[in-house]
């Protein structure tokens, strides 16, 4: 550390590395891949933030001694890779023998010169970037004030007032932000939204008091006391807003009851406007008032453990400061899993995750799949839902959502999957030996919400996989792109990986779709709605007349061509990873190290409301080690993350055998 810190000035005085190379690098989109989220996520070569100042800028051309042969300059991975001189996911990005190209060398010959404390800070810089340190400036900040999602709005009305009719699935749609609906940069009020506000509340506080206190919002009786008005909003307020109402607040809530004589009708008129109230849209995550932050304690736990506010004995933990210490915000977490609420969170996280909705909106060629109907696309949603639910609260080893040889089945799918139909819908079934299926890439869900509505799509496939499972970003298309593949003719049957040939030889979509493409190739035996097929089969129709159409009795002659799949594939950036199956594609990722560490990222954006930066990779570190030395236990990823946001400093030590046994 002494070395460190007297070598601290001599990290900006490589300033000429801003001017000259970066901006190569740059150009080249070096940065697209090779970033926290990107496919070169798992390399050595880290770009820095984006907003990064010109000394951070300076410290990462130092830190690319890593990868400089000092003795040898020219066998630098430096210059090899971006120069395609040895395979190169991401082809050449620098041309050999260019000015760039010249540039490069340069800097590389610079870079074999450092030694000393020049050499030390380069590589302690490196270290603290992967560490997430102080190269990372500070912690990443949560949102103050989160918005509830319409279906913690539905959750929040349900407990608060007994009301099921989940008035927010009639408000406009929200929108994914990174992957999940929750994300605190998406969450706008628009002029719609605050309509909708506005005639729910109105709707649910009449329903409230129909036939008078139906709901048991009164603990006291109207005409027992002058102060049952007083006492209904002091505790209905505190519920609404999620902690004790200001006095201001009390007195101006009193007022309006009183506008109204009768004692339920006053009461309406309060639960409307506190329905409407930002302290009820808004749930306080954040805090730096002392007063509040046992409050925003327990709505932070409550709303990522149930996605609905806290209860009774939740929120006599708060007044009682028991959230304020490690043990007592574990007791009320385990307290909280073991309650139905928490699985329907879980549901929601997985529904996001699995992108449920993409398979809900999606349409398929009638007359190729007559039997995908809307009951199949729900029994889809209904499989891989009760497949990860059971995988989470029975314990199981949560990378066998990649691996397992058995799946939920009803009769829709066992049609699918060549199985017979089970005793009792969704049994759990095992996948015949021969099917390569395995896990959530095996199942209806994964193989139609990533397929055409006539056919597979190894582009969708291979995306899904790198963004979900891998928390990969893949650049967009460049503009203008024309992504139509070539037709399907009589003349020229092919395959989809035929097709998609032009994707490898076009230099501006080589790149990319050898990311996507490579790894949905694997998948190709699984068509459109998920059954397998061991051949691609062609129909060709030959219709004498653009009107005429089949009737039964004079069917419209038809030209049969069946293709052999090529399945062989891969996943760029994971070692040893080639794979023909879902089966296999399985193994692969539930051995992968970023796969085990996308599935904490995902849920730690789920729980965060946001992205993941560099000041959050210890703590995601913490808690995939946590994760992993449980046996991939996700009930241990949940109580690890939450006890590491709100206790960073403290080592994770969870009692795994607790665990088990309150299961």
């Amino acid at each position: 550390m002494i070395l460190f810190l007297a070598a601290a000035p001599l990290w900006g005085q490589s300033a000429d590395f801003r001017t000259t190379l970066f901006p190569i690098l740059e150009k080249a989109n070096c940065r697209a891949c090779h970033n926290a989220d990107g496919v070169a996520s798992a390399t050595r070569l880290h770009f820095p933030e984006p907003d990064a100042d010109a000394v951070k800028i300076a410290d990462f051309g130092n830190s690319l001694v890593v990868l400089v042969d000092r003795q040898n300059p020219d066998a630098s991975l430096l210059l090899r890779k971006p120069t395609a001189r040895i395979a190169h996911t991401g082809g050449e990005r620098i041309k050999q023998n260019s000015p760039e190209e010249a540039v490069l060398k340069a800097w590389i010959a610079k870079l074999a010169q450092l030694s000393g404390a020049e050499l030390a800070t380069a590589l302690k810089y490196r270290e603290l970037e992967s560490e997430g340190g102080s190269v990372a400036e500070g912690t990443a900040e949560d949102a103050q004030l989160r918005r509830l999602t319409h279906s913690q709005y539905n959750h929040t009305v349900r407990d608060l007032l007994g009301d099921q009719t989940a008035p927010a699935t009639q408000f406009p749609p929200e929108d994914f932000v990174n992957g999940f609906l929750n994300q605190s940069r998406g969450q706008s009020l628009s002029p719609l939204l605050l309509e909708a506000y506005s005639s729910a509340a109105e709707k649910l506080a009449r329903s409230a008091f129909r036939g008078g206190d139906t709901h048991g919002l009164l603990s006291c009786k109207p005409s027992s006391s002058p102060e049952c008005g007083k006492q209904f909003v002091r505790e209905f307020g505190k519920k609404a807003f999620r902690r004790p109402l200001q006095p201001a607040e009390q007195q101006r809530y009193e007022s309006l009851f009183a506008k109204e004589p009768d004692f339920l009708k006053g009461a309406q008129l309060v639960v409307e406007a506190m329905l409407q109230s930002p302290n009820f849209l808004f749930w306080i995550n954040r805090t730096s008032d002392p007063k509040m932050k046992a409050w925003a304690a327990a709505a932070r736990l409550s709303y990522s453990l149930w996605d609905s506010m806290p209860d009774a004995e939740l929120f006599t933990a708060a007044e009682r400061g028991d959230l304020a210490t490690r043990q007592g915000l574990e007791k009320q977490a385990r307290r909280m899993l073991a309650d139905p609420r928490a699985r329907e969170s879980l549901d929601e996280f997985v529904s996001q995750w699995l992108r449920f909705d993409r398979l809900t909106s999606a349409s398929k060629d009638r007359r190729k799949f007559p039997y995908f109907t809307r009951e199949t696309s729900n029994a889809m949603l209904t499989e891989a839902r009760t497949f990860v639910s059971d995988l989470v609260w029975n314990d199981g080893n949560f990378m066998q959502l990649f691996t397992a040889n058995y799946g939920y089945v009803s009769p829709e799918l066992a049609r699918i999957y060549g199985v017979p139909s089970p005793a009792r819908d969704f049994e759990r079934v095992a996948f015949p030996a021969n099917s390569e299926r395995a896990g959530i890439l095996g199942q209806g869900l994964f193989l139609a919400l990533t397929a055409k509505p006539e056919d597979s799509s190894p582009t969708a496939r291979g995306l899904f996989v790198r963004e979900q499972f891998l928390c990969q970003h893949v650049p967009d298309p460049p503009p203008g792109v024309n992504t139509n593949l070539p037709p399907v003719t009589e003349a020229k049957p092919q395959t989809n990986r035929d097709r998609m040939s032009e994707h490898t030889t076009n230099a501006s979509c080589a790149t990319c779709h050898q990311l996507m493409d490579a790894v949905g190739f694997g998948l190709e035996k699984f068509d459109a709605v998920g059954a397998r097929r061991e051949q691609l089969v062609l129909e060709f129709r030959k219709k004498k007349d653009e009107d005429e159409d089949e009737d039964g009795k004079h069917p419209i002659p038809k030209k049969i061509v069946t293709l052999p799949l090529n399945t062989n594939a891969y996943v760029a950036g994971i070692p040893n990873s080639e794979f023909s199956s879902p089966q296999q594609l399985g193994a692969v990722l539930a051995k992968s190290s970023q796969c085990q560490e996308c599935v904490v990222k995902q849920y730690f954006r789920f729980q965060a409301g946001r992205s993941e930066t560099a000041a959050d990779r210890p703590l995601i570190r913490a808690v995939t080690d946590e994760f992993r030395n449980s046996g991939f236990r996700f009930k241990v990823l949940i109580l690890s993350l939450v006890l590491a946001r709100d206790f960073p400093q403290e080592k994770l030590r969870l009692d795994v055998a607790h665990n088990h046994q309150s299961r």
